[in-house]
């Protein structure tokens, strides 16, 4: 453990949650925090540097010659849910829990990821840690991580700060959005004309509910499509010449995002275009030392079904932090104050006894 080098306590880190949480920081207006997250890093003399509205920082002892991890969070939330009896911004702790608007996604990994590299700035350890805590996540936008990386220099792997209850979270799916267009010819409903698209659009909402891809992933099963969303018609005596829809993809680790519009298109009886292919599946081999470094600390392996960074970051990368995922995006979300504790002692414990070199 960090012991008498601990420069960053979970009382430093839950004031600095409570300071995010009364910022608005909702995804691509994350100025204002961080501005914050810059200024704390700077108190804790560890060299911030920002780009955008991403904040970085690379450890004293930066060797090129060394592998080196990255501990990765995001600071911009979603806007308040729907059902909020308090104030979203207004940090408030009752009962062991602090609420507000972000304090479990990703709030809390925020502060304790920082509180854990600051604690390991100076330290000597077998590879380099670089901290960054990014704009965007929640949208998935171009002026997040991926706008951060080139400025990283060569990463070897990372620790991605989310929601997890602190359980190591090996792998998750990835995600593409279809928009489909099932073809028809206009008519009159009266007279029995054209050729209905919404009908053609039930044949191929069939296909999508039936069709299974061979190839099934040891570690997430089979790809997932979910049809979401439907449109068609102008009036009711119309017999609509288009019908649209919308497809839910989760794909795994047995294809590429590419591979599996490519199938979809060559055997789905309508038009077919993603939205976009970068999320994609993600999956850290069980023998890599960051999986063996948790599961050391009582940590148990499981694949995620939600997105995060990992999806843009590329490398071997383990997704964990504090709190509940059940509780991101709801109402008067909170973090319990012992979550945050917990996760600066196991990620500490983490980082000191990872054998990556």
């Amino acid at each position: 453990m960090a012991g008498s080098n601990t420069t960053v306590d979970s009382a430093a880190a839950v004031r600095l949650l409570q300071a995010l949480i009364a910022v608005p920081s909702i995804s691509r207006e994350e100025e204002g925090t961080a501005s914050i997250i810059f200024d704390f890093l700077r108190e804790q003399k560890v060299s911030p540097q920002r780009h955008l509205n991403n904040v970085y920082s690379l450890c004293e002892r930066y060797d090129a010659a060394k592998p080196t991890l990255l501990l990765c969070s995001h600071h911009d939330t979603v806007r308040p849910a729907a059902g909020y009896t308090r104030n979203p911004f207004e940090p408030v702790v009752e009962e062991g829990r602090l609420y507000g608007l972000g304090s479990n996604d990703a709030g809390g990994s925020v502060a304790s990821l920082a509180a854990a590299y600051c604690n390991l700035y100076r330290q000597a350890l077998p590879f380099n840690l670089a901290l960054a805590i990014v704009a965007e996540e929640e949208v998935q936008g171009p002026n997040g991580v991926e706008a951060l990386k080139p400025l990283l220099g060569a990463v070897s792997c990372a620790i991605v700060g989310e929601p997890t209850q602190m359980q190591a979270a090996v792998g998750e799916r990835g995600l593409i959005v279809l928009d489909c267009t099932a073809h028809g010819r206009q008519g009159h409903a009266a007279r029995s004309e054209g050729d209905n698209a919404l009908y053609r659009a039930v044949d191929a909402i069939g296909w999508f509910r039936s069709f299974r891809f061979p190839k099934i992933s040891k570690r997430m099963g089979e790809v997932k499509m979910t049809v979401t969303m439907i449109s068609s018609g102008t009036q009711h005596n119309t017999v609509p010449a288009e019908c649209k829809f919308v497809v839910d993809v989760r794909p795994t680790d047995a294809y590429s995002n590419e591979e599996i519009v490519e199938i979809i298109r060559a055997a789905a009886p309508c038009e077919v275009q993603p939205r976009s292919t970068r999320i994609r599946a993600s999956a850290i081999p069980d023998e890599h030392p960051l999986v063996q470094a948790a599961v050391k600390l009582g940590r148990k392996t499981y694949v995620s079904p939600t997105t995060s960074d990992i999806a843009l970051l590329r490398l071997p990368s383990l997704k964990m932090g504090p709190g509940d995922s059940a509780r991101s995006h709801s109402a008067n979300e909170y973090i319990y104050l012992s979550e945050v504790e917990e996760a600066i002692r196991i990620y500490g414990a983490l980082l000191e006894n990872l054998a990556l070199r």
